[in-house]
């Protein structure tokens, strides 16, 4: 079950609205209970069989908390089973194929298991061993509610494709919290305004790069450059728009998820675009991984040799294939030559030499990781500097320029901080006196989400194109 779809915006949602506010919110663990066998109904839908993965993991990790508590014998010895246990469950379910594919290729005589991906493993996966590594640290205090592990590892706004969530963030809320009207109004506008990118947006832009990734021998070099720029914008629109959507659901509710993007389109640097680009991965690896491996407090090779691991890592969480591993790997280069070779000679150059130099290597960096085989990369790149294999343009570029041109022009504006520049300038008036700002402030966001989930649905009711980038993840 995705947010965009009809199955979850007019039954699964209102039916839990009803469920959930009907109960007194003096019944905490009540509600609570509702919201978990809802969470659970959710991750079911699309894949009932594999219910018990999820619930082995809650398991897991709730026995983890337990055992790995500040004064427990055998602690750090417990820390090491679960995170075992967590990967080995990530790792046959993600890479198993993966590897007897690889082993096909250099020739033995293997069969590839076909074992079936479940959604949102990566994410619940992480989850759980953020809860256990926090406890273990002293940062978190364990549970011994296995209803309230439960809930966070299963909670559904973010269960199959983020934020990931520390269990800090949200363990105060899943005891005590004070659903509001205007939470949750607040929290209706953001889900709103992340439906319409979903699906005004990242839809529209994805039918462009689905053509020009699928060309072959047509590719044209314009239509490259169309495809790759199409999906940068398709694959911010589509997860930033998740993300948006997870946390107004999750404001609804009463939780607070904090942010998964900052702008990243902004950025100068490939370095400033990891600080503004899927927050809740990257401090994951940082707080888990590359801190604990020494971080940047060691010599320079173990400096570079940690960066290469996180990256690695990085690339490998995101799908099983050669290409998402060169892509952490390119941005482990990128990342190494900004700190150790160009970075000082980068910040004296002017701002927009900057930005497009960043901007160019993240479309770059997209076409890797949109590649489903890298002989699609090698023609990609090829035509993108002007080596296409169906010449420099066509009108199949035309077309699809002319067809998506008001999707194409509304996504610059879209994905740059537009919201936070005319807030700004409302309050600053608002505090000047002006009465029609003040009214604009809190008019203007309802309004305008109003009018987005309308064109959202008419887009839903219209169009069978709705795919999901994060859900193989």
């Amino acid at each position: 079950m995705v947010f965009s779809s009809m199955i979850f915006l007019f039954a699964f949602l209102p039916a839990l609205l009803v469920c959930y506010f009907l109960l007194p919110g003096r019944l905490r663990s009540v509600r609570n209970g509702v919201l978990l066998v809802f969470s659970l109904a959710f991750y079911a839908w699309g894949g009932p069989k594999l219910l018990w993965l999820m619930l082995a993991s809650i398991a897991v990790n709730y026995c983890g908390g337990l055992l790995c508590a500040p004064g427990r014998t055998h602690r750090k010895l417990a820390v090491g089973a679960v995170v075992v246990a967590n990967l080995l469950l990530l790792g046959y379910f993600k890479y198993t194929n993966f590897l007897f594919e690889n082993l096909q290729f250099l020739g033995l005589p293997v069969t590839v298991p076909g074992v079936v991906l479940p959604i949102g493993i990566s994410f619940f996966t992480f989850q759980g061993m953020s809860y256990v590594l926090d406890v273990y640290r002293g940062d978190a205090q364990r549970e011994k509610n296995p209803l309230r592990v439960a809930l966070y590892v299963a909670l559904f706004p973010q269960l199959v494709a983020g934020p990931i969530v520390r269990y800090t963030t949200v363990a105060g809320e899943i005891r005590s919290r004070n659903e509001s009207i205007s939470e949750a109004g607040a929290g209706a506008v953001r889900f709103c305004f992340g439906l319409a990118k979903k699906m005004l947006l990242a839809n529209a832009l994805g039918q462009i790069a689905d053509a020009a990734f699928s060309a072959g021998s047509l590719l044209t070099t314009s239509m490259a450059w169309l495809g790759a720029l199409a999906y940068t914008g398709q694959i911010y629109f589509d997860f930033s728009g998740y993300s948006d959507m997870a946390i107004g659901l999750g404001r609804i509710f009463g939780f607070h998820f904090l942010e998964n993007f900052n702008y990243p389109y902004v950025s100068r640097s490939a370095t400033e675009f990891w600080r503004r680009w899927h927050i809740s991965l990257s401090t994951w690896f940082r707080d888990y991984v590359y801190i604990p491996l020494g971080g940047s407090r060691c010599s320079r090779w173990k400096q570079v040799r940690n960066i290469l691991i996180v990256w690695m890592l990085t690339g490998m969480w995101h799908g099983a294939a050669w290409n998402f591993i060169l892509w952490g790997l390119y941005y482990a280069l990128l990342l190494l030559g900004e700190r150790y070779v160009w970075g000082e000679f980068m910040e004296r150059l002017p701002a927009p030499i900057r930005h497009l130099y960043a901007m160019t290597a993240v479309v770059l960096g997209w076409v890797l990781f949109r590649a489903e085989s890298l002989g699609t990369v090698g023609t990609m790149a090829a035509a993108l500097f002007g080596a296409a294999p169906g010449g420099l343009w066509s009108g199949e570029t035309v077309y699809y320029l002319s067809e998506f041109r008001w999707e194409l022009l509304v996504a610059i504006p879209a994905a740059l901080p537009m919201k936070i520049w005319l807030e700004n300038v409302l309050k600053r008036r608002t505090a000047n006196g002006s009465t029609a700002a003040s009214a604009a402030l809190v008019l203007l966001p309802r309004a305008l989400a109003l009018g987005l989930f309308a064109l959202s649905f008419l887009q839903l009711l219209s169009s069978s194109f709705n795919p999901f980038i994060y859900f193989r993840f």
